[in-house]
């Protein structure tokens, strides 16, 4: 494989690559940070590129990867991946999209992120985020501007924007992000990505215990379904003192895409009172429904009225 196909490989094949010794961890690690080096000056994916970080963790993975037995590795030992720059990561700068926080350096790494790192996945850097996340845009003042791989006019949207802009350009096979009201279901659907916010207590917050009452939550981005299925099951599971929590699933999110779903009734919507929608975006609607429709699922039709929730949201 060449050094292209390789970066828009998925996670899970990346893994299986290591496992088959087709390539290292630090062959694939110096792919993403010769990536990162010619286009991330223009798509601003990245706030903090940590190269001599990712470079000694994938020397560390490729020299066990010699000498040890790699059916015990863990699933996604040596895949590298970035971290979203709203969660600090011990000894990274984590500016939280402030321009004010330019020099501050984490102090610890949230349990999320350390079953990231648990699962084998090597830490590339911090991804650009909008002041504080609250924006869906990704344009944070006194800092580089994330914009949208597919057209460098437009924005990734926010607040993970930077994390939607480096998985579609292939600087990441799949990436760490945050949803309170949108912030990785905007970026994904901006960058034709797969975007999932779990439900609250899904993903553990210690030891910063929660965010806004729960609404705020850790979420994967990825390219594929299966790979953000994979990395909800890494992010999830319950810490000790989390404020609320759900059981864990019976089976993991990735082996549930190998079951048959049932019929489903889902509401399908292709306009919002008072919101314009651009017709592109009412084709691709219709485009899902009827592939739905075809599935055996039972379509609805209507928007419920949402101007009740604007100004308290």
């Amino acid at each position: 494989m060449n050094p292209t196909d390789v970066a828009f490989s998925s996670a899970l094949d990346q893994a299986r690559l290591i496992r088959s010794g087709e390539i290292s961890p630090l062959e694939l690690t110096q792919v993403y940070l010769d990536r990162i080096a010619q286009h991330n000056d223009r798509l601003g994916a990245y706030i903090t590129v940590a190269a001599e970080r990712a470079i000694s963790t994938a020397k560390e993975q490729t020299e066990q990867w010699h000498q040890g037995d790699r059916s015990t590795l863990p699933p996604f030992f040596g895949v590298p991946m970035p971290i979203k720059d709203l969660a600090p990561v011990a000894g990274l700068p984590c500016m939280r999209g402030l321009a004010a926080l330019r020099d501050r350096v984490a102090e610890y790494t949230p349990a999320h992120i350390q079953a990231i790192e648990g699962a084998g996945f090597n830490l590339l850097g911090k991804t650009s985020t909008s002041e504080l996340g609250s924006m869906p845009f990704t344009e944070p003042m006194g800092l580089p501007t994330a914009r949208n791989p597919w057209n460098l006019d437009y924005t990734p949207g926010g607040s993970s924007g930077g994390a939607a802009a480096a998985v579609a350009a292939g600087l990441a096979p799949l990436a760490h992000g945050s949803d309170g009201g949108g912030s990785v279901r905007g970026p994904a659907g901006c960058c034709g990505l797969v975007g999932f916010k779990p439900s609250r207590g899904r993903i553990s917050q210690a030891p910063e215990g929660e965010h806004l009452m729960g609404l705020a939550t850790p979420g994967p981005l990825a390219r594929t379904v299966q790979d953000a299925a994979a990395l909800l099951d890494v992010m999830s599971g319950y810490v000790v003192g989390d404020p609320y929590w759900l059981p864990n699933p019976e089976i993991s999110f990735l082996e549930q895409l190998d079951h048959e779903l049932p019929p489903l009734n889902i509401a399908v919507a292709t306009e919002i009172p008072n919101w314009p929608i651009h017709p592109d975006c009412q084709a691709g609607v219709q485009h899902t429904a009827k592939h739905l429709e075809q599935l055996g699922h039972h379509l609805g039709v209507g928007c419920p009225d949402f101007s009740g929730l604007e100004a308290p949201f």
